[in-house]
């Protein structure tokens, strides 16, 4: 089940947090820190009503981020479509589930929300290092469209989009 987040899920998902930064460590992605994403990042979300969890069996596996807020450093890309989107943000999923679907329910339930609010567009970014998120987005039809530089990361953090069709 895929629910809007609660103040009391906070623990959990910095867990998963702290797993998915030691994991990127691992093969050299600085995407994520210890500093970023935060327990602030995550109240925020809650409090604009944003990060959703997928829960089984009463265990929170993995959550998503999506609103409509766009970085500032996408204003100079060249998008296919120029009208209200959304945008996916901090998504992760347990380690002990990965490979087991839940990115793509997570996805699915993004894409799924969007077209309820209207919306047929939405868009997403990810480190040039995330290997394995890169080609998340690639494998569900997100199309790349440039490279945006983030304070404080050397490297690029590459953008995707994708026009979503009625069901």
């Amino acid at each position: 089940m895929i629910r809007k987040a609660k103040f009391s899920d906070i623990d959990t998902i910095m867990s998963i947090i702290n797993e998915t930064v030691e994991e990127m460590k691992s093969y050299g992605n600085t995407q994520w820190d210890n500093n970023y994403p935060n327990n602030k990042t995550f109240i925020n979300d809650i409090k604009n009503d944003s990060l959703y969890v997928y829960e089984e069996d009463n265990y929170i596996k993995g959550f998503v981020c999506i609103d409509n807020n766009e970085a500032e450093e996408y204003k100079n890309l060249n998008w296919s479509l120029y009208e209200k989107c959304m945008v996916t943000h901090r998504m992760a999923i347990d380690n002990k589930f990965r490979n087991s679907g839940i990115a793509s329910k997570l996805m699915d339930f993004c894409e799924e929300l969007a077209l309820k609010n209207g919306v047929r567009y939405l868009k997403a970014d990810t480190y040039s290092l995330n290997i394995k998120m890169n080609s998340f987005f690639k494998k569900r039809g997100y199309k790349f469209i440039g490279k945006v530089f983030f304070t404080g990361k050397e490297k690029p953090f590459y953008v995707y989009e994708k026009i979503l069709k009625e069901k």
